[in-house]
């Protein structure tokens, strides 16, 4: 079971762009928002991870980065075994080293 001590807020940065990611634990997983500027809620995904298997839904789709959201989201709960609820807002499309560089931070922050 992943220890839970509580809010956390960290601002990464990542290609000279700043994004605030904060996490709320619960027992059965985490609601994950990754925001560039403003705090906003923006694309919602929600992942549950149970057995080694994943389900996924996208609950406010995005015209783009789909599967950076479906990959962070489903990599959370298999991590937690339990449900990751992931919302991402940010100002312009990452590449492919940002999503990967975002990931490492997002995945050390739920440790």
């Amino acid at each position: 079971m992943v220890s839970k001590v509580g809010y956390r807020k960290q601002t990464v940065n990542v290609d000279n762009r700043d994004f605030l990611v904060q996490m709320v634990p619960f027992t059965n997983g985490n609601f994950i928002s990754v925001t560039e500027g403003n705090e906003k809620i923006g694309t919602l995904v929600v992942s549950i991870g149970s057995g080694g298997r994943t389900s996924t839904a996208t609950v406010i789709p995005s015209k783009s980065e789909t599967i950076f959201l479906k990959m962070v989201a489903e990599r959370v709960a298999t991590t937690v075994n339990g449900i990751s609820i992931f919302s991402l807002n940010i100002q312009k499309e990452l590449d492919l080293e940002s999503m990967k560089a975002l990931m490492n931070e997002i995945m050390e922050i739920i440790k």
